[in-house]
This record gives structure tokens, sequence and C-alpha cells, in this order.
């Protein structure tokens, strides 16, 4: 099968040739439909490869493939969430949430003669995350998970191939955050694009994703994967059973190795 993401022998220097080298010899490979999370040290290079991947920063050397093209510039099949919501203050709600319809170019010159189907699309989005009347509310009428909510509402309106996200949860509380994460499994389920999760919770990760990938220290590179088999949809209390605690056991122990530059076997 071929990969629908690879990474080949990628490195990434900032400010020249006597920068900061942020990766360096760095693969990976995910397939379509499937849930990647990456986990590393503080400052491994989670979110440059995120940015590489996106297509928004070229590499310094090899090379980055998406859905079969080398990644020359953004690439328009990626919808992406960060830690801060960014939604614009002065749109309402499902005004937000459609903003991406507005610039990708395979919906925005269909907006305005297909706008209803549109409008439809995003209250349906709105109401599988909880939001269902929410919508002609502004952003600061709304708490931070709902905030965060509608953020991956926008990720999703233009029904990306490729969803990124970087680190999405981690401005927020750990009950707003954990309620989230079923939030987000549901939304993946629903409809199955391809994703790349960032996180430092390594619960997260493994609540969420189908394999996780442990980075080395900078400069970043992948330098182990775990399986996760748990099956879904998986539930909190899955975070309970010892399997799930010794897995996430296990990728702390691989980190802290990292941090250190040991070896670690599992």
């Amino acid at each position: 099968m071929r990969p629908f993401v690879e990474i080949d022998r990628v490195a990434m220097r900032y400010g020249g040739v006597d920068g900061t080298l942020a990766l360096q010899d760095c693969s990976l490979c995910v397939y379509e439909g499937e849930f990647v999370a990456v986990v590393g040290p503080s400052g491994c290079g989670k979110s440059t490869l995120m940015r590489l991947v996106s297509g928004l920063w070229p590499a310094t050397e090899g090379n980055v493939i998406v859905d079969g093209r080398e990644v020359a510039g953004p690439v328009n099949i990626v919808g992406m969430a960060f830690q801060s919501p960014t939604l614009l203050p002065w749109r309402r709600i499902l005004e937000n949430v459609m903003l991406p319809l507005e610039v990708t170019p395979q919906h925005r010159h269909r907006l305005r003669s297909e706008r209803a189907a549109y409008e439809a699309r995003a209250r349906e989005l709105l109401r599988l995350v909880g939001l269902e009347g929410f919508e002609r509310k502004y952003p600061y009428q709304l708490s931070g998970g709902m905030q965060q909510r509608t953020s991956l509402c926008r990720a999703l309106i233009h029904e990306p191939k490729l969803l990124m996200l970087d680190e999405p949860f981690s401005a927020l509380d750990v009950f707003t955050r954990e309620e989230l994460w079923e939030v987000m499994q549901d939304l993946w389920l629903a409809r199955k694009p391809t994703v790349i999760l960032v996180t430092h919770d390594l619960r997260e990760a493994v609540f969420l994703a189908d394999r996780v990938l442990v980075m080395s220290a900078r400069p970043g590179r992948i330098i182990a994967e775990r399986r996760v088999d748990f099956p879904r949809p998986r539930t909190l209390e899955t975070t309970y059973s010892p399997e799930f605690q010794q897995l996430a056991a296990d990728l702390r122990r691989y980190i802290a190795a990292a941090r250190t530059g040991e070896e670690v076997s599992l």
C-alpha cells in the first residue's frame, strides 16, 4: 500500500547554514485513513514536521510527499487545528466554520451558488460536536472548549483528506480535554480523514491514535513506533486499564531516554 504521507530523510535548518538544525534524517509514513500521533521531548521538531507536511515551510533536505505528490507549497487538501482556536472575533460561529470554503480553490467558486448546501454541512458538523443552536453566537460568547470544538469543525468543513492537529487541546482543563478526545474520535470515525496529531499528552496520543511515533531530541527524527490496538470506539474507562497505562508508561520511557540520548528497549 502506498503511503498517503511520506517523509523521506528530511532535514530542516532555520537561519541558514549556521542556523538551528531542527530535523535531521527524519523519515515516516502515514497511510490513508490512519490516525497517527507524534510525541517527543520539547523542542524536538514536532511542529516543524507539521509545517513541512502542510507545505507551509520547505525542507532543507529530503522529500515530503502527500497523496502521491511532492510538496512544493501549501497543500490544499489539508485541514489544520492548533492549540489556540484563532477564531475571527467579528464573525459568528457558523461564519467562522465556513471560512475555509472562502479560500480553498475547489470550494470558493461554488460557495455562492451552493451556499445552502455548505451551510447545511457546517450546521451538521456543529451538531456533531454539541454546538447546535450556537451558530449565531460570537466567539467571546463561548467557553474555551466550545471555541476549540468550533475550530475542529472549521478544520473539517472543506472535507480535507489530511487533518493536521498541533496540540489542539493542550490549553484546556483536563475534563474539557478528555471530553474533546471523545468528540475528536467520533468525528474521525464518521469521516475517516488521515490524521497527524502532535501532542505532549501521552494519554491523549494512546486514546486517539492507531500508531504513536516517538521523536528524538533535537535534531528530531523518529526513534520508536508503537501500535495502539484497543478497539474503537474507545471510552475514558479505557484509559484506566492496565494495558493502556502500560503503553503510556512505555512511551514515557522512550521520551525520557530521548532527552538524555540513551537507548531503550521495550
